[in-house]
């Protein structure tokens, strides 16, 4: 199902927790519309090769993450910089940043500084170590 097709409110909850599966198919669509260039980035952990995070950098955000360390974003939702784990202490320190064949999109191999990655926390309270923690299963979502 997408969000169209959806009747009523949906809520930060059923997006992170739920298992409807409620893909934001706009998505790219808001982000050219934005007046911010960005590319999209790949946060690896450089240990497991799991896949943490999908997320954009534009031209800031990339000056900023070579010149601390640590993986940077532009949030196109608030269109800020987006320090990851500034508030939360949940830090990815950079290990390698690459580059794709056509230059455009980035892949950041990260060390996890702090409990995890995502912004959500598992049932025990526990920050997660990455965004990824669901897969679809007929139809519908289920915890991994």
């Amino acid at each position: 199902m997408n969000r169209k097709e959806f009747k009523g409110e949906i809520t930060h909850q059923m997006l992170e927790e739920g298992q409807a599966l409620l893909m934001d198919f706009e998505k790219l669509r808001k982000i050219a519309a934005s007046a911010e260039p960005v590319v999209p980035v790949i946060v690896q952990d450089a240990a497991t090769k799991e896949v943490i995070i999908l997320a954009y950098a534009n031209e800031k955000a990339l000056r900023h993450t070579l010149g601390t360390g640590l993986a940077t974003f532009w949030s196109t939702s608030r269109n800020e910089l987006w320090i990851k784990g500034k508030t939360s202490g949940d830090e990815l320190q950079i290990v390698d940043v690459r580059v794709n064949c056509e230059q455009n999109s980035l892949l950041y191999l990260v060390k996890l500084k702090g409990q995890g990655s995502c912004h959500t926390k598992d049932a025990s309270g526990k920050t997660r170590s990455g965004c990824y923690y669901r897969r679809i299963n007929g139809g519908d979502l289920e915890m991994v």
